[in-house]
């Protein structure tokens, strides 16, 4: 066990789980619009209308209003970006739409918050951004976005056609530069055809594997006006048809499952986008199987039901110990060891509806294509059940074994405050009715094994994909507020990683968006300054201090609220203040730099 543990802690930017892997809903044609996705999964109601062309406030609209109008159609209330001289026409189309544009302080920011709104409400987001420079600016955000497996769209925009190649104002081959990180990228070059391309853009941003897909934009298109008449908007383009497993593999599962003594669920990013959380629920407790859930996945099944192993890193021994093994939607990457951790006798079974997943760094003995909530339904029917817990039982012990194991090495007591014992303390106090975000190094490790996840979509961060993007934090904090302004949302980030997109507190203030950031500060890049003390010494340290940094006082510069902690007996107390000013906040916190060792 001590073996396993330093091995994974060397691993770069400890995470969970990558991400989405299906995002369907019912088996019928219908545009966009007509779904909303609750906190507990995808379900299908009329929430949007679905709007037709006679809706056009304009009779002759300009390109801008024909993308606000395609977007109203989806059901887009929100439309992150920041403002350009390229994109004002799609700006301006979001007034006669009720769109409301969140504008942020870099294209950055824009891109994590379309890609945190898809995460936690399961409605696809959608950003905005000008040419050049602000493409460039989003590359990280959609990237990230593509790697998690996340669908959104990317309005992009550019000079106009008739500049093109001259050396016009921020004109660049954006095209090429999107092509290798979404799904699909296109020009639009007829201003009559905007509703088609975003129809399109969406039909491929949800079919199959989802991901992030990328709508071009002249600024000469945008602003050309058209007669309302000769506009069509696209009815019955894509399907939601799920597909699901065949009567073989199935039959083939229920065989491994009932021979198994020793059976784990690893639910990912894939259970949430299917909706599969109750019918995960229903099997495992059908079965008695153990369920440990990762990085998209998390909260498909809440961290307190009883069959959950919850986040700690003592899910590695029943990992370990497993003689079958249930993958769902999850890829066998770094996070899970590249599957190498798992015991070389175990049976391998992996669901999922990206067939190239299946396999992926160790083969599996049985690949099931198919939408993960359908096959779950299906082997809950054809499966006998097993009231026995005892292995369940074995596992929750291995985990409190572990956790008490990881509780005496970190040596809570004294300061700097041990981030374990702040991490801890944020839980304690916010419970599991607040949402979580997580960004930072070590702080991925010490927050995303110890703050819950009650619901899906509502811990995610850093460790929800393979990239380790800091930054991601701020930006995704606030599109989770504003997808639940009911609960309160925490960030739980080192200072290194605040410090990425901080700016936003900005955007936070001015759309008065009450999230708590609070910042492990150990004044350095602390998981690289473990490396380097790992591997050269403490006399070779380079380019890894950052000195004390007031963030609070940053915070309370643009209208916000701030609390400076040194001793542990502070921080509950400042946690409480900070959510109860109502106002955007941040809780600064002096922790130690944890050494590779603890």
């Amino acid at each position: 066990m001590k073996k396993i543990l330093e091995q994974i802690s060397r691993r770069r930017f400890m995470g969970l789980i990558s991400g989405a892997t299906a995002f369907f809903s019912a088996g019928r044609f219908l545009p966009l619009s007509h779904q909303s996705l609750s906190s507990t999964g995808m379900a299908l109601a009329a929430s949007y209308p679905d709007y037709d062309i006679a809706d056009l406030k304009s009779d002759n609209p300009h390109g801008g209003q024909l993308v606000a109008h395609a977007l109203k159609r989806e059901g887009v209330k929100y439309l992150f970006g920041l403002c350009g001289g390229h994109i004002n026409p799609i700006f301006d189309g979001c007034l006669d739409e009720d769109i409301e544009v969140i504008g942020t302080r870099h294209e950055q920011a824009a891109a994590h918050m379309a890609e945190a709104w898809s995460l936690t409400t399961g409605q696809m987001g959608v950003c905005a951004v000008t040419a050049g420079p602000g493409l460039t600016d989003a590359i990280t955000g959609v990237a990230n976005a593509y790697e998690n497996r996340v669908p959104m769209l990317i309005l992009g925009g550019h000079s106009d056609v008739k500049d093109n190649d001259i050396g016009s104002l921020q004109d660049i081959n954006q095209i090429n530069l999107f092509e290798s990180i979404t799904k699909w990228a296109r020009i639009c070059h007829k201003t009559d055809r905007i509703p088609e391309y975003i129809a399109t853009a969406y039909r491929h941003a949800l079919s199959g594997r989802p991901g992030p897909v990328y709508l071009e934009l002249p600024q000469d298109i945008l602003r050309a006006k058209v007669s309302k008449s000769g506009v069509k908007f696209p009815k019955n383009y894509r399907t939601l048809e799920k597909p699901s497993g065949s009567s073989r593999a199935l039959k083939a599962a229920v065989d491994i499952i009932e021979q198994s003594k020793r059976p784990l669920i690893i639910a990912g990013a894939g259970c949430r986008f299917s909706e599969a959380g109750e019918v995960l629920a229903a099997f495992a407790e059908h079965r008695g199987i153990p369920v440990i859930t990762r990085g998209g996945g998390r909260g498909i099944i809440p961290d307190s039901h009883p069959l959950s192993l919850g986040p700690s890193c003592g899910i590695w021994g029943p990992i370990g110990i497993a003689d079958t093994v249930i993958l769902l939607g999850s890829r066998l990457n770094f996070q899970l060891g590249y599957g190498k951790y798992f015991s070389k006798s175990a049976k391998i079974i992996q669901v999922d509806t990206d067939s190239t997943n299946i396999g992926f760094n160790r083969g599996a003995d049985l690949g099931i294509v198919g939408d993960i909530k359908l096959v779950l339904e299906e082997l809950k029917e054809k499966i006998p059940e097993n009231p026995d817990r005892q292995w369940v039982r074995r596992c929750k012990k291995r985990v409190e074994a572990t956790e008490k194991w990881m509780h005496g090495r970190a040596q809570f007591e004294g300061t700097p405050i041990h981030p374990k014992k702040l991490a801890e303390s944020v839980r304690d106090v916010a419970g599991g009715e607040a949402s979580y975000v997580v960004d930072g190094g070590w702080v991925s490790m010490w927050g995303g094994e110890t703050l819950p996840a009650e619901r899906p979509g509502e811990c995610i961060g850093v460790q929800t994909g393979p990239m380790g993007t800091l930054g991601v934090g701020l930006p995704y904090a606030l599109a989770m507020k504003m997808a639940h302004p009911d609960r309160p949302v925490i960030l739980f980030t080192g200072d290194g990683s605040f410090g990425f997109n901080a700016v936003e507190i900005d955007t936070a203030v001015r759309y008065k968006i009450p999230i708590v950031c609070v910042v492990a500060n150990d004044q350095a890049w602390g998981m690289i300054k473990s490396a380097q003390w790992y591997h050269y010494g403490p006399d070779r340290l380079v380019g890894v201090d950052l000195g004390l940094v007031r963030y609070d006082k940053w915070v309370e510069s643009f209208g916000g609220h701030g609390e400076f902690v040194e001793n542990p007996s502070e921080i509950k107390p400042a946690i409480e203040r900070a959510l109860k000013s109502g106002k955007p906040a941040c809780v600064n916190v002096l922790v130690r730099t944890a050494p590779h060792r603890m």
